[in-house]
């Protein structure tokens, strides 16, 4: 499974460019000779800034997660208050998982408690409320999304991450878990919490500094000394400092995509279950969508991964990953001519259905 980060606003979609393309420092609507908009990265999607409530930005994701030979996609969740941008997050994660379920993919949840300490220090909540909220998260989580045929389970539990905890600690997350039907398979960040299955990686980087391989190599051994969920990254290259959010936390080198390759490999040895880091992250440069600088790179190395795994019963070619990103290109381009698109509106139904032959047919044809 992948990482995925549903945070993006883009003006043409949502009316305005959002903090994550933006960070309060660039400009999308500055665009260079190339073509390229101004954003906070140092990398650029290869369909362009994208807005996470677009339906074909989705369509696309899915479809690439499918055809990649990803099972399903692990969503950064910042939970149903709204407050700063959660709402939109919220609304955005439902929009995808109506698309993952579509595709025939699984989705799990990766909670940030950071959000109970912002609501907290912004006075949206008492810290006396705190933990009866965080209660009420989970049961939305339960009798929405943990009932899904679709949502990742262990053991007949749902799979859940947390980005941390960075709020509720120790036997906080037992009372969390309290009002449950049955506890979740519970994933904390790095370490061991009190209550927790397991933990989950992360790209090691801090203090700015640049992670050999040696340290990486070290910092795996580590983690999988643990029980837990495999961990596999392309690379580590923030722009938070050229943003002026805050100091760089490091940087990990790609080395031509060798990281990825022994990352993913130490992975399968060392765990059942894997999450890729990320998806889309482009403000730590951890992304393996395809970009304009590594193409799709990662994604085929993911389908080299799979074939060997199943051999000739993998169906997926990387030709086939192309058909997503030509499916939205067209589509964009039929939105700004203002044509009607039933003919993309079957090719995408033969693209969820897998039956990439005749979607090619009618994407390659309106090229």
């Amino acid at each position: 499974m992948v990482h995925y980060m549903p945070w993006y606003s883009s003006k043409p979609v949502s009316g305005e460019w959002g903090w994550h393309w933006t960070m309060n420092h660039f400009d999308p609507d500055t665009i260079a000779d190339d073509g390229r908009r101004e954003i906070a990265s140092h990398y650029y999607p290869l369909i362009g800034p994208y807005d996470s409530n677009d339906p074909r930005a989705l369509e696309c994701h899915v479809l690439l997660m499918k055809f990649a030979g990803i099972d399903g996609a692990i969503i950064d969740w910042y939970g149903i208050k709204d407050h700063r941008d959660y709402a939109a997050i919220h609304r955005n994660t439902n929009h995808l998982i109506a698309y993952i379920k579509k595709a025939g993919l699984s989705f799990a949840i990766c909670y940030e408690d950071q959000t109970i300490k912002h609501l907290v220090n912004d006075g949206i909540l008492r810290e006396s409320q705190a933990l009866s909220h965080g209660q009420e998260v989970l049961r939305w989580m339960q009798d929405h999304w943990f009932v899904a045929d679709e949502y990742a389970k262990i053991a007949g539990r749902p799979l859940l991450l947390v980005f941390g905890p960075q709020y509720f600690k120790g036997a906080a997350w037992k009372e969390l878990f309290s009002g449950l039907s049955q506890p979740p398979y519970f994933y904390t960040l790095n370490t061991l919490q009190e209550g927790a299955d397991g933990v989950f990686g992360w790209p090691p980087v801090h203090g700015g500094r640049v992670v050999s391989p040696a340290a990486w190599r070290a910092y795996l051994s580590q983690l999988y000394e643990k029980d837990g969920v495999g961990t596999a990254f392309p690379k580590f290259h923030d722009i938070y400092e050229e943003a002026g959010v805050r100091e760089s936390y490091g940087y990990l080198d790609d080395q031509e995509g060798a990281v990825f390759g022994e990352t993913l490999a130490r992975a399968e040895e060392n765990a059942s279950l894997i999450q890729i880091v990320t998806w889309n992250d482009y403000g730590e440069g951890t992304i393996i969508e395809p970009t304009i600088e590594f193409g799709y790179r990662y994604l085929e190395a993911i389908q080299n991964y799979r074939k060997k795994q199943a051999g000739k019963t993998f169906p997926y070619s990387p030709e086939d990953l192309r058909l997503p990103i030509a499916l939205y290109q067209l589509r964009q381009q039929a939105a700004a001519d203002g044509r009607a698109a039933t003919h993309l509106d079957s090719a995408a139904a033969f693209l969820f259905a897998s039956e990439n032959e005749a979607a090619r047919k009618i994407l390659l044809h309106k090229q």
